[in-house]
């Protein structure tokens, strides 16, 4: 995890324009960079992301006022950028919708539900817990937020995630 205690002085030489700690703020950054896409990225975006999220750093590095949210700010960085991507790979479809409303028309209900299982056990632990736990047995985003120790954001945007996820595997 990013500590910021001892990248202090680097960060710091860093917003001053010193490259040599510029360089080495992000290749320390990069594992925890690449991390935190694998999370809330889809598999094929990943590299993009992290490319993007290491340039807008290394851009916007001087606007950073407080060292001390340095990590929040990277994540907050990669995580737009993976929603950036994702929304751009599904406006690249535009039959989606389509192909979605003709495959439930024409998909006898007990496949839906193989497949539906097969949709949600493809899905990372966290998110299947998420959307199970909203979906299937019903809890309200404050019920799950205290059930996982989350946020009610977190949680909301957990559960936008995997129901995106289960969307792109029954699409595909």
């Amino acid at each position: 995890m990013i500590d910021t205690r001892t990248l202090a002085p680097v960060i710091a030489a860093a917003q001053g324009g010193d490259a040599a700690a510029l360089d080495h703020l992000l290749r320390v950054c990069h594992p925890d960079v690449r991390r935190y896409a694998y999370r809330h990225c889809r598999i094929s975006d990943v590299d993009d992301a992290v490319q993007e999220a290491l340039l807008i750093l290394s851009r916007r590095l001087r606007s950073l006022r407080a060292l001390a949210a340095f990590p929040g700010w990277i994540f907050t960085i990669v995580r737009r950028e993976c929603r950036r991507l994702e929304r751009h790979v599904f406006r690249l479809d535009a039959l989606d919708e389509a192909r979605m409303e003709a495959w439930l028309a024409t998909c006898p209900d007990a496949a839906l539900r193989v497949d539906l299982i097969q949709a949600l056990e493809s899905l990372p632990a966290h998110y299947r817990e998420t959307i199970l736990l909203r979906d299937f047995a019903g809890l309200t985003i404050r019920a799950l937020s205290a059930r996982l120790g989350l946020s009610p954001m977190a949680v909301k945007s957990r559960l936008h995630r995997a129901r995106e996820l289960v969307r792109e595997y029954l699409i595909a």
